[in-house]
C-alpha cells in the first residue's frame, strides 16, 4: 500500500480537509475520517472534515476563481482539461488500484473507471470547441437572432462509493469547459481517491497558472452535504446516490431555485426472449449482477425470461456463478471483491429473507463468507414466483431476481412497473421485438439496450434515468447545456422600432 501511495505522491495521507484555492486547508477542529479497506476491514488512512469554516473558505475561493475562468476563451479551457487527461494517463494504474484499495472493485474495474475519467476528459477538449448556440430568423425587418450559452456559476458535485472518482469526472471536465467551477463532496466511505484526484487536479491547474477551479470538500452529508444543497452561490447542485436522498436534495435545491442533475436509484431488467442467444445473455447478465458485487446503479437485477427458455437460463446461469472467484480485488483472476460496508451486507440478508417470505427460492448462493472476510458474500440468485414488493425495491447488492412471462406484452408490463428507470435492455434476435423494446410503448428506462447488458454504459451517450433515478443527464451528448445558462438575443440593424406579433403602439 505504501507504494501505491507513493506513486501517487500521497506520502502523508493524514492531511487537511479541503482543497481551495491556496491548495490544502488546515483545520484544528474538523473531525477525523478513517477510510477501511473492506477487504480486510482495516483501517487505510484518515483525513480531517470540512467544517463550516473552512467550507466558507473553500466557497469564497471558488466563487472568485469564477470571476476569472468564465473569462477565459473555451477552447483554453479545453487546454487545462486536455492536460488532466494525460495527468490522469501517468497514473491510470495505481489510481485505479486505489480505487480497488478503498472500494473493493476488481482491478480490472478500478483501471477501467480511471479510463472512464481519460475518455471523458478527451470529449471535454473536442466539447470546449463546440458549445453551440442557434440562430433563427426574425419575424422582423433586419433583426437578428440567436441564442448562446454562458458558464452558470460554481457546480457543486456529490458523488457515491460506487464510483469514487469517475463521476466526479462526468461533471468537472464538462463543467470546466463550460466555464464553471466544481466544488466537490465525495461519499465517506471512499475519501482518499478523492484526494488522489484532487492533488491531480491542483497540480494540473497550478501548471496552467489557475487556481480554484476544482476545490474539495470532505465531510458528511449531514455538514457537508446540508450546507452545499442549501448554498445559492452553487446554481447547480449534481447528485448520486439513493432515491431517498435524492428527494431530499431536490426539495432543498429547488426551494432557492436551483439546479439539479439527479442520479439515483435503479433497478434494471434484462428481457431475455425464446430467440435470444442465450450464450451472450449469459455472459452480459454476469457482468451486470456480479461485477462491482452488484454495486452499480446499472447492475443488473431483474431478469425477466420467456417460460420456454427459463429452465435452460437458469442451468447456464447457475452454471457462470459457480465460475466466479470471490477475494481480494486486488488479486489477478478474482471476479468479484467485497461490498463496501458490513451494513451492506446486513441489508443483502434482510433482503434475501424478505423475498423468501415473499414466495421466492435461492437457486443459487444467499451466504455470507466469513473466511475471506466480514463483507464477502456470494453473489445470489433467487426465483420468484412474481414481481413482489422486495423485487420493486433496489438492494445494492449482488441479488439477481429471475421472472417468467408467457408474451411479450406481459414481459415489457413487469420491466415498467417498478418505481425506477434507469438502464434496460432485451435479448433477442427477432428484429420486431427488439424495435419495439426501443418505442415508445416499450422500456420507460433512460438507457436502453439489445443484445448486450444494463452495465457499461460509454460517456458519448447521455447518462441518466427516468422516474425515481431522478430525471438528471450527465456525461455525453448535450448534458453540457445543464452547465451553463441559455440567453437569446436579438439585434435590430435598421433604423426602424417595429414591435413582435405586429403590435402597434402608439403613433
Amino acid at each position: 500500500m505504501k507504494g501505491l501511495l507513493e506513486k501517487l505522491n500521497l506520502k502523508n495521507m493524514n492531511i487537511g480537509t479541503c482543497a481551495g484555492p491556496d491548495a490544502w486547508y488546515e483545520d484544528s477542529k474538523g473531525k477525523e475520517l478513517v477510510s477501511c479497506n473492506p477487504t480486510t476491514g482495516k483501517p487505510i488512512a484518515g483525513v480531517i472534515q470540512a467544517t463550516e469554516k473552512t467550507y466558507e473558505l473553500l466557497m469564497a475561493g471558488a466563487v472568485e476563481a469564477f470571476r476569472r475562468w468564465r473569462m477565459v476563451p473555451a477552447p483554453k479551457r479545453g487546454l487545462v482539461i486536455r492536460d488532466l487527461g494525460q495527468a490522469l494517463r501517468e497514473v491510470k494504474e495505481p489510481l485505479g488500484e486505489l480505487v480497488s484499495l478503498e472500494m473493493g472493485k476488481i482491478k480490472a474495474e478500478g483501471w477501467g473507471e480511471v479510463q472512464e475519467m481519460i475518455d471523458i476528459c478527451d470529449f471535454a477538449v473536442g466539447l470546449s470547441r463546440q458549445l453551440y448556440g442557434l440562430t433563427m430568423h426574425s419575424e422582423r425587418p433586419a433583426h437578428r437572432m440567436y441564442e448562446q450559452w454562458h458558464p452558470l456559476g460554481v457546480v457543486g458535485v456529490i458523488t457515491a462509493f460506487n464510483f469514487p472518482v469517475a463521476v466526479w469526472s462526468w461533471n468537472a471536465a464538462i463543467a470546466a469547459v463550460c466555464g464553471d467551477p466544481v466544488v466537490w463532496k465525495p461519499s465517506s466511505d471512499t475519501p482518499l481517491t478523492a484526494v488522489a484526484v484532487q492533488h491531480i487536479a491542483n497540480g494540473v491547474a497550478a501548471d496552467h497558472g489557475f487556481k480554484g477551479i476544482f476545490c474539495l470538500a470532505i465531510g458528511s452529508g449531514a455538514t457537508v452535504g446540508e450546507m452545499m444543497i442549501n448554498d445559492s452561490r452553487l446554481p447547480l447542485i449534481s447528485f448520486t446516490g439513493s432515491t431517498k436522498m435524492g428527494r431530499r436534495v431536490a426539495e432543498a435545491v429547488a426551494r432557492r431555485f436551483g439546479r439539479t442533475i439527479l442520479e439515483l436509484g435503479g433497478n434494471n431488467a434484462i428481457i431475455v426472449t425464446e430467440d435470444a442467444d442465450l450464450e451472450m445473455a449469459v455472459r452480459s447478465i454476469l457482468f451486470g449482477a456480479v461485477g462491482t458485487a452488484g454495486q452499480r446503479c446499472t447492475s443488473t437485477r431483474r431478469i425477466i425470461m420467456q417460460k420456454s427458455i427459463a429452465a435452460k437460463l437458469t442451468e447456464k446461469l447457475v452454471s457462470a456463478y459457480n465460475q466466479v472467484r470471490i477475494g481480494d480485488p486486488l488479486e489477478d483472476g478474482i471476479l468479484m471483491g467485497p461490498l463496501v460496508t458490513r451494513a451492506a451486507v446486513d441489508d443483502m440478508m434482510a433482503a434475501l429473507e424478505k423475498a423468501k417470505e415473499q414466495g421466492g427460492t435461492v437457486v443459487y448462493g444467499g451466504h455470507r463468507l466469513p473466511e475471506l472476510g466480514q463483507q464477502f458474500v456470494q453473489p445470489t440468485i433467487v426465483k420468484m414466483p412474481a414481481q413482489t414488493a422486495i423485487v420493486h425495491e433496489e438492494t445494492f447488492a449482488p441479488i439477481l431476481y429471475l421472472l417468467e412471462y408467457e408474451d411479450l406484452d406481459e414481459a415489457i408490463r413487469l420491466h415498467n412497473e417498478v418505481p425506477q428507470g434507469l438502464s434496460s435492455a432485451m435479448f433477442a434476435t427477432d428484429l420486431r421485438k427488439a424495435e419495439r423494446f426501443l418505442s415508445h410503448e416499450g422500456s420507460d428506462c433512460g438507457i436502453a439496450n439489445i443484445n448486450i447488458g444494463t452495465s457499461g454504459a460509454e460517456i458519448g451517450g447521455a447518462f441518466g434515468g427516468e422516474k425515481e433515478t431522478g430525471g438528471g443527464r450527465e456525461s455525453g451528448s448535450d448534458a453540457w447545456k445543464q452547465y451553463m445558462r441559455r440567453q437569446t438575443n436579438t439585434i435590430n440593424w435598421s433604423l426602424e422600432l417595429p414591435l413582435a406579433q405586429g403590435i402597434k403602439f402608439g403613433d
